[in-house]
């Protein structure tokens, strides 16, 4: 019996801990950095980075090949020796015969290639560019899980909206039909609350819908599975709007901080290794080789095996290119041009990134001053109703007053809902031109500290 009740126990322990999971913002940051399948694509550039270094230098190190001929002279190839060296006519000689075999195993390594120096200086930048590449890719599962969170957030706080003018139009419609029946007000005034009721319906049932979708653009985001279900935190996203003045009050900027302006600062440095290494392809090149291998030869195959002679050679090799100064210096100027185009590039970059950093605290401003009003709004739409309703419950106004005061406080919801989504993506939007987008990950509160 102990044993069934342990089993059950342990049956029960991935659901326990499933539906007390709390995905707040950051949890949910947390468990995409490390489920979304891009993760993969970008951990394989850094071995492709690892694996070019190594491509890179072997071209240093010594390589042995071994190489095996062997010839089918159809027509032996004879030489002549002229009248007076061996007789008084000229003599017609093979120096080979039928079948010619050759076996000989060669090392080559390269003394000095300052072209081939010159692009392992590489391999650094390459390993960087990797790094940066999947750093980036983790600010993209940052801002993308951030902004779906965002929306998820906004149509719960929707729903919980519409679902308190659904209770507030049914309890109309209760006391208008009461009214009704008494004769004290007509048919007219039950059906104006009753179109109501059910616009209301219809804009939950958008809005259930509407969150399924965000659900699953955040399950997607994150890399959750779509067929499973979690429960996000309804007061994570006050993270956004509680932050924001203390980020505006800091207005420097520096474009060093954007990942994607530290790979133009890499590109630019592997422009220019590729303009030296054009350069040096320019000077001489010096190679040692050392051979072993063996010949034979025969008028039948089996000889040409049978009698295989040895042989052996070290030596050095100078290559001096001596006609190729156009071509070089054409790809130089092309490697240049691009260079000084990467260096203008940079600085166009840093000036644009300058300018989206200025506009998004600037707007995000501006959209945490909307949202203090439209929740100021708020209050105001709720103390009117509140008095509206009471008047009506006394007999002092028509229903007609009733409907523009709860009309004005819907109003008051949208807008306030509106700006809400607005600042959550400034907010997004300002750390993402300040390229802190990380820094705000690593800064969000985790469940207990709330």
């Amino acid at each position: 019996m102990n044993y069934k009740i342990l089993w059950l126990l342990v049956l029960a322990w991935p659901l326990k801990t499933a539906a007390q999971s709390n995905w707040d913002l950051k949890t949910c940051i947390e468990y995409g950095l490390k489920n979304n399948r891009s993760n993969a694509v970008y951990a394989n550039e850094k071995l492709i980075a690892d694996a070019k270094a190594k491509e890179a230098l072997a071209a240093y190190l010594p390589s042995i090949g071994i190489t095996s001929t062997l010839d089918n002279n159809l027509m032996v190839q004879e030489t002549v020796i002229p009248a007076g060296i061996f007789g008084p006519k000229d003599i017609r000689v093979a120096f080979t015969k039928k079948f010619n075999a050759n076996q000989v195993a060669r090392l080559d390594q390269t003394l000095y290639d300052q072209s081939l120096l010159t692009g392992l200086k590489a391999n650094k930048y390459n390993r960087q560019q990797a790094n940066l590449n999947q750093q980036k890719n983790d600010e993209t599962i940052i801002y993308n899980i951030s902004n779906a969170y965002a929306q998820v957030f906004i149509y719960r706080e929707q729903l919980g909206m519409l679902h308190d003018n659904l209770n507030t139009y049914n309890r109309q419609m209760e006391l208008t039909g009461f009214q009704v029946k008494k004769g004290v007000r007509l048919q007219k005034d039950l059906d104006k609350v009753t179109v109501d009721y059910n616009n209301t319906r219809s804009q939950i049932a958008v809005a259930e819908s509407n969150l399924d979708l965000a659900n699953n653009q955040l399950k997607y985001e994150m890399g959750y599975p779509m067929d499973s279900n979690f429960a996000v935190d309804s007061t994570g996203a006050n993270v956004f709007q509680n932050i924001a003045p203390l980020l505006t009050e800091n207005s420097s900027f520096s474009a060093v901080n954007r990942t994607d302006y530290r790979l133009s600062q890499i590109n630019l440095q592997l422009l220019e290794i590729d303009q030296q290494r054009i350069k040096a392809g320019a000077l001489p090149k010096l190679t040692a080789y050392a051979q072993y291998g063996a010949v034979g030869f025969g008028d039948q195959l089996g000889p040409a095996y049978n009698t295989l002679s040895p042989y052996s050679a070290i030596g050095l090799k100078l290559t001096i290119p001596l006609f190729d100064f156009f071509k070089r210096s054409a790809q130089y100027k092309q490697a240049a041009y691009k260079s000084l185009n990467a260096k203008e590039n940079l600085k166009i970059d840093e000036d644009k990134y300058r300018l989206g950093f200025a506009n998004a605290r600037t707007k995000l401003l501006k959209e945490q001053s909307n949202v203090e009003n439209s929740q100021r709004n708020i209050e105001l739409a709720k103390s009117v109703f509140n008095t509206t309703n009471l008047q009506y419950q006394k007999g002092t106004t028509d229903l007609t007053d009733w409907l523009n005061a709860q009309n004005s406080l819907k109003e008051a919801q949208n807008n306030y809902l509106n700006g809400l989504y607005t600042l959550f993506q400034s907010r997004i939007e300002l750390e993402n031109a300040g390229g802190t987008l990380k820094s705000f990950y690593t800064g969000l509160p985790a469940a207990h500290e709330k």
